[in-house]
């Protein structure tokens, strides 16, 4: 899911400190490799995890998954 490394990346930019994938499982309860496995297209995540990430980077998870442009 390219949306989330997108994501990831501009929260980075926006805070000026490094938001790694470690940093996210922290913030957000999900696994490290969980992540990694969405951003990279070996998994899809189930609605708990879409939830949390939509709700953690303040986007719809229309948005998220790619079915809206609109955040």
């Amino acid at each position: 899911m390219n949306r989330l490394r997108e994501l990831r990346q501009q929260k980075h930019f926006s805070v000026k400190a490094d938001l790694s994938r470690t940093e996210l499982s922290k913030r957000t309860g999900i696994s490290t490799s969980m992540i990694e496995s969405i951003e990279i297209g070996r998994r899809n995540p189930g609605i708990k995890t879409l939830i949390a990430l939509a709700d953690y980077f303040d986007v719809s998870i229309d948005y998220l998954v790619g079915r809206s442009d609109v955040r």
